[in-house]
């Protein structure tokens, strides 16, 4: 079912070094955060909590501006490698820096403005908790600050394809957290510990910037502190930015938005609830964002240096290989998700499993177009494809301000989301056979058609099991086994190709030999 590609081994070898150097750190860091979630669960209770996750995400939305630019700095930064050019990868560099300083100042000035107003006036918080939610507001707008002005640096990192630095770091950056966590569960003092968990995680990503600016100073030519304005490349990147600006505004009315329309309508429980289901997705997602990490300036590269047969190889096996890794992981919790939150938080906030089926359900729909987006933002021409894409995205507020509006079910507002991210696709792939003379027709089969027909065969038996079994370890255990076999023996037989088919078991000989001798 899936086209024939001949890609480079050394491109392979370093994808696969890149990848496994970021699951090395993520199996450790998705430990670490389920562990610690459910103590700040239950350290901070379910209001606090809530009001953590809605008051930080109302500061996240001050990242629309920035964000854009971020794509923009990443893509500009990897085609330039791609092509060689060490001067014009210094401009770049010494702009973005330039602009992300001066961003930094600009959204200062629109928190302390703006965004005290709406938090003291227009959110959903409870009064007695008030001054903890502006001290959670201030700590992570300076966090913001610091993590904007660093982002030269770390996209620099994923340019060069340093993976290991990230990996090494990201390990240590969990260390940080979690004794942080265990501090405020453990000490002896009595203080706000809302407040106080805020201001340490503060400290914590401030290490972790100083840290990527430091090492990118020292390894990389062009990552040298110095403020400097190239016309040239401010109107390139301006220009790229200010179209992706519509996308990232709709990404953040997709999140963020809709998080404080829960917030307005429900309350913050269910920002609670939402804070938890994204945890769960976090975890899970992490797997494919390691691999796209490691994929995505590959197919930029490969589009710079005119290698197009290679390029669209890594599109359509990234989209499918993504799906396979989220698949397999998402499945058994989707079917045992009330379960599996009990004996994580014993007690968990309304709504939560199925915030956690839907927003699961929704990221195997969004890993089909990741490829797409990084095909697309290494063109460089994105102006149509933002105003559509990007107007489409923008849907989901929206609507979901109607839905709750209407007095639907919260669960509602990822439905909606779910019908959006498909649309979407269908979006993508229109415009980049347009733009790359992308066949939609071979996407939809090799990509679409492969891992619809990899799903269905694999919920097969995991559903009798379910459907004949009462709940509890026995159960639990049983869709597991089912779920990762099935699963496995269903990409194996039917989601891979020939040659695909035959790596996988070049591999498995290898390690055999290996493990035996």
């Amino acid at each position: 079912m899936s086209t024939e590609y001949n890609i480079p081994k050394t491109n392979n070898k370093r994808i696969a070094k890149n990848t496994l150097m970021l699951y090395m750190r993520m199996m450790f860091s998705m430990l670490v955060s389920l562990y610690t979630s459910r103590v700040v669960l239950n350290m901070l209770g379910v209001e606090d909590y809530g009001i953590y996750n809605v008051v930080g995400g109302f500061v996240a939305m001050f990242s629309l501006i920035s964000n854009s630019l971020s794509a923009s700095t990443g893509r500009f930064l990897t085609f330039e490698l791609g092509k060689g050019d060490m001067q014009r990868l210094k401009q770049v560099f010494s702009t973005s820096l330039t602009i992300h300083a001066i961003l930094a100042v600009a959204v200062l000035l629109l928190a302390e403005t703006i965004g005290i107003w709406f938090l003291n006036e227009r959110m959903t918080i409870p009064t007695v908790r008030l001054h903890a939610a502006n001290w959670v507001f201030q700590a992570s707008v300076f966090a913001f600050m610091m993590g904007l002005f660093s982002v030269p640096y770390s996209a620099s990192i994923v340019s060069h394809e340093k993976m290991s630095f990230f990996a090494y770091l990201g390990i240590f950056d969990v260390l940080m957290r979690l004794g942080v966590v265990l501090f405020i569960a453990y000490s002896p003092w009595q203080f706000d510990r809302l407040i106080i968990y805020a201001m340490l995680l503060v400290g914590v990503s401030v290490i972790w910037q100083l840290a990527n600016m430091i090492y990118c100073s020292r390894h990389f030519q062009e990552c040298k502190l110095q403020f400097a304005f190239h016309s040239d490349n401010w109107k390139e990147m301006s220009s790229f930015a200010g179209w992706n600006f519509i996308g990232c505004t709709a990404g953040l009315l997709k999140d963020q938005g809709v998080n404080l329309l829960l917030n307005l309508f429900m309350g913050p429980v269910l920002n609670a609830a939402r804070g938890v289901a994204l945890s769960v997705n976090t975890a899970v997602g992490s797997f494919v964002g390691n691999f796209m990490a490691a994929l995505s300036p590959q197919i930029t590269k490969s589009y710079a240096a005119g290698e197009y047969f290679y390029m669209m190889s890594l599109v359509e096996r990234g989209a499918r290989f993504s799906f396979y890794i989220l698949f397999l992981l998402t499945l058994p919790i989707l079917f045992e998700t009330e379960f599996i939150l009990t004996l994580w938080l014993n007690d968990f906030p309304p709504h939560t499993v199925n915030f956690v089926r839907l927003i699961l359900l929704l990221s195997l729909s969004d890993v089909l177009s990741n490829t797409l987006i990084t095909l697309q933002n290494a063109t460089g021409k994105i102006r149509n494809y933002q105003i559509a894409v990007g107007g489409a995205l923008m849907l989901n507020f929206p609507i979901s301000y109607l839905c709750l509006k209407m007095g639907c079910v919260p669960e509602s507002v990822f439905i909606v989301a779910l019908i959006v991210s498909v649309l979407c696709l269908i979006l993508r792939l229109l415009f980049l056979r347009r733009m790359v003379q992308l066949s939609v027709k071979q996407y939809l089969y090799s990509v679409c058609l492969n891992v619809l027909s990899v799903s269905l065969i694999s919920v097969i038996i995991p559903i009798l099991v379910y459907s004949q079994m009462e709940e509890g370890w026995a159960r639990f255990l049983s869709i597991i086994f089912c779920c990762m076999v099935c699963s496995a023996l269903s990409i194996y037989l039917v989601g891979c190709s020939m040659s695909e088919r035959k790596f996988i078991l070049e591999r498995v000989r290898l390690m055999k030999k290996r493990i035996i001798g």
